[in-house]
């Protein structure tokens, strides 16, 4: 499985984005799959996650209510948009898939990030 993600930016604070992952490979469209993002300084954080089926949603608390994951299983493809940004969501994002299609938080595969930055 191979990822793409891409639609980072610069947007100020109240805007909105839409980032994309492109997945290639048979197995991408069974995959769970979720965003994380780093901002600079910091670790690794989980943004939010969506299983094959379903889909079961999964959110952390600090962009919940903003951002919305989705997937078009037939584009091999994720989604996260991010309304009302905030300086704080400044950060790398990067997609990344399970083994299986049920989401567990154990990613083996994972994409190059896109920038993301909101000013205020």
């Amino acid at each position: 499985v191979q990822l793409q993600a891409s639609g980072g930016g610069l947007v100020q604070a109240g805007g909105s984005l839409r980032l994309s992952c492109a997945g290639s490979g048979r197995a991408f469209s069974r995959n769970a799959m979720g965003w994380y993002r780093q901002a600079p300084g910091k670790e690794r954080e989980f943004v939010a996650a969506i299983s094959w089926r379903g889909p079961a949603t999964y959110y952390a608390d600090s962009v919940k209510g903003r951002f919305t994951i989705s997937r078009d299983n037939a584009e091999n493809a994720v989604y996260l948009q991010m309304n009302s940004l905030k300086p704080e969501d400044t950060a790398v994002y990067y997609c990344a898939a399970e083994v299986g299609p049920v989401v567990k938080f154990e990613y083996i595969y994972w994409g190059q990030g896109t920038e993301v930055t909101v000013s205020s």
